[in-house]
């Protein structure tokens, strides 16, 4: 099939694409974007979150098909150019990551909780990220960074 969705603001057309293939695959082979990361191929791990409509998906197990037509946002389309975003910021601020593997997955899923809560609570932020796993065990630093940019964000200046 030809794959004809947007990514990251921007239209793209994806040519001779089994409609069966992950939309991870699509992004990191076909499109050139590395920061969606595969970790378990059975949408448990949370590395390849990204956004289909503002809404975190799987992209692992997200078949491109289902993408037709949709937008799609990957942890490169949280930044504008060479600016960071508040969560991104936030992020490299309060220095969550170790490894790093699966910050990107951390990444989107904290941009979808913001949008929907601006002020998250504990308990919330614990709901939206607890399908994301990270070995390193930098939860706290998440959460410290998530309550950062939404600081950032509603205008603080934390």
């Amino acid at each position: 099939m030809e794959l004809r969705f947007t990514i990251n603001r921007q239209a793209v057309v994806v040519p001779n694409v089994a409609p069966t293939e992950p939309l991870l695959w699509v992004l990191r082979e076909d499109l050139g974007l590395v920061g969606t990361k595969f970790g378990c191929g059975q949408a448990a791990c949370g590395a390849c979150t990204v956004h289909v409509n503002g809404a975190p998906q799987r992209s692992c197990v997200l078949a491109c098909a289902q993408v037709e037509g949709q937008q799609v946002t990957t942890v490169e389309g949280l930044s504008s150019g060479l600016e960071l975003g508040a969560l991104q910021q936030a992020w490299l601020d309060v220095e969550v990551a170790q490894c790093g593997y699966c910050q990107a997955g951390q990444l989107m899923s904290a941009a979808a909780l913001l949008r929907q809560f601006p002020r998250p609570t504990d308990s919330q932020i614990n709901d939206a990220m607890a399908g994301n796993l990270c070995r390193c065990g930098t939860y706290g630093r998440i959460r410290e960074a998530i309550k950062l940019a939404a600081n950032r964000i509603a205008g603080g200046r934390a």
